[in-house]
């Protein structure tokens, strides 16, 4: 065994008969404590940078998230259409009326807040992560002990940080997490200390989530309605951030659709299809003309959705689902779950059990799942966890905690320091974490060679017959003033087009789909198209 994993194993070992009594000063200075969870996730994934560095876009979710960013940043809600749009079609971005992402602003937002502070969309995505742990440990102070509050805010810092997917990509999961718990330590909060500060933070934690789940916030919104009705509570100043996204949202409905009331995801299925509508409404039916690509999601989208709805489907989906239980509760904490139930008895805690019902069944209308679309009740997870912890046994609560941070320094440190071989023998039995290992599909080589190259570029891809999701072709939100342009390879003739408009790019040809993903001069590549044809009349080139 190499040293330095000798080494993790030492300091494994070490955690286990540790005691923590530095944390239960800590627990005691609120803003301290409240730092600190907000600073563990982002220095633990910076750590982890000499070996994994910022993620790169990986899924078409990514780049569109990353254009809504880009859109904002150049101080528009849309962008005008391309005259030459047929070339730049993707997945989940609109091509007209205006050239914009399908999303809600969220996500977008806040990358365009990490870009605008650092130059990198992805600071904005590790002051998310950060902020949900922190806002974590805020919200458990409205309903637990300061030191199991703690001990939540650490607990959610290492779950949701440096090895889970919402930090390692761009298409969310903190922000709306955070949202939640904006509200969920709210609402205890206004019901013993009704003030301003609180309902303002109240309808900030209700309009981010609505501007990042839409559909979601409709569950989470009855589920807010119920309590603030049974505590008998006014919170009007909640109206004013709630007042602040509904114009927001009515005025990026406008630019993008051209209609007040229509979201641009509700155009998307229009046009495209896609998204699939929920469960016990028919699939929508494309109205344009879609590539391969598209119509491969249609039809999968279509699958997914199933003809119809009955109960016996329903429910079949929702038992799939209880899988992600591994996302929200590190394994050790299932330990702690039993011990909740005797809490149900309290009607605080029946309803954030019932809220996670609420949320859970909801969702599960929708034919698809990623645990971002529940990043609201994140929160309530970690509350049901602590409130588990702190009603077990004194001599075992504190022991399940070391496992539990054992069992992330263990996969921490695998990730960190072990051997490729070492890795791959281990990922079988990986946690549920999601980061970015190598370059598989060679986007971040494509990438650095034409970054390396001077000049601008215009890259035509060309898909083989069995390519299917892995869309290439995303660009930035100012296509023709970006220096590399990504566009679909439409043949010789309409591709000419596209090169007149762009006289002082050097075009490539990409074919994503070969061994190893190949780019070539376009130039050359033409030229081996080029057959002599005879005619009784005499000779000429005919390009096929």
């Amino acid at each position: 065994m190499p040293a330095v994993e000798l080494i993790f194993v030492a300091i494994l070992v070490a955690l286990l008969l540790l005691d923590f009594p530095p944390l239960h000063r800590i627990a005691n200075y609120p803003k301290t404590a409240f730092a600190l969870c907000f600073c563990l996730p982002i220095l633990l994934r910076l750590l982890l940078l000499f070996r994994y560095p910022i993620p790169a876009p990986y899924v078409s979710d990514d780049f569109v998230q990353i254009l809504s960013a880009d859109t904002l940043l150049h101080f528009r809600l849309a962008n005008p259409p391309h005259p030459l749009s047929q070339f730049f079609e993707t997945f989940f971005t609109l091509q007209s009326p205006a050239y914009a992402a399908m999303f809600p602003l969220g996500q977008g937002l806040l990358l365009a807040l990490g870009k605008l502070l650092t130059g990198n969309y992805w600071a904005g995505v590790a002051l998310a992560a950060g902020a949900f742990a922190a806002t974590c440990y805020w919200m458990l102070r409205a309903w637990t002990a300061p030191g199991w509050a703690l001990v939540g805010g650490i607990l959610t810092g290492i779950q949701f940080g440096p090895l889970c997917e919402w930090m390692n990509s761009y298409w969310g999961g903190s922000l709306a997490a955070t949202a939640g718990c904006l509200i969920f330590g709210s609402l205890p909060r206004l019901r013993t200390r009704p003030n301003t500060r609180y309902a303002i933070l109240l309808g900030t934690g209700l309009a981010l989530h609505a501007l990042t789940r839409p559909f979601e916030s409709v569950f989470l919104a009855i589920a807010v309605l119920a309590y603030i009705l049974h505590a008998r509570i006014r919170p009007y100043p909640a109206l004013i951030p709630l007042a602040a996204m509904l114009v927001l949202t009515l005025f990026h409905n406008h630019a993008v659709t051209g209609q007040w009331t229509q979201l641009p995801y509700q155009l998307s299925q229009y046009q495209y299809g896609v998204p699939s509508t929920v469960s016990f409404l028919p699939s929508p039916e494309a109205q344009r003309r879609l590539t391969r690509e598209q119509q491969l999601v249609v039809l999968v989208q279509k699958e997914k959705h199933g003809d119809f709805e009955t109960p016996s489907t329903y429910f079949q989906r929702l038992a799939g689902r209880m899988r992600y239980l591994r996302f929200f509760v590190l394994a050790p904490l299932y330990l702690a779950l039993p011990f909740f139930l005797p809490a149900l008895r309290q009607p605080r805690y029946f309803w954030s059990a019932a809220t996670l019902a609420l949320v859970i069944l909801g969702s599960n209308f929708y034919a698809y799942f990623y645990p971002h679309y529940i990043a609201g009740i994140t929160g309530l997870f970690v509350l049901i966890t602590v409130a588990g912890l702190s009603r077990m046994p004194a001599n075992i609560a504190p022991w399940v905690v070391r496992v539990s941070l054992a069992h992330f320094l263990f996969w921490y440190g695998v990730l960190a320091f072990a051997a490729p071989a070492t890795l791959a023998a281990l990922q079988p039995f990986a946690t549920w974490h999601v980061i970015q290992i190598g370059d598989p599909e060679g986007r971040i080589g494509i990438r650095r060679q034409l970054e390396s190259t001077p000049g601008r570029h215009v890259v035509f891809v060309r898909y083989s017959l069995r390519h299917t999701f892995r869309e290439w072709v995303h660009n930035a939100a100012d296509i023709d003033a970006s220096r590399i342009v990504w566009a679909r390879d439409l043949g010789p003739n309409e591709n000419a087009r596209l090169l007149d408009r762009y006289p002082d790019r050097k075009a490539w040809l990409l074919e994503p789909d070969a061994y190893t993903p190949r780019l070539q001069n376009y130039a050359e590549t033409t030229k081996r198209f080029q057959i002599p044809s005879y005619t009784p009349g005499g000779s000429q080139n005919v390009s096929r």
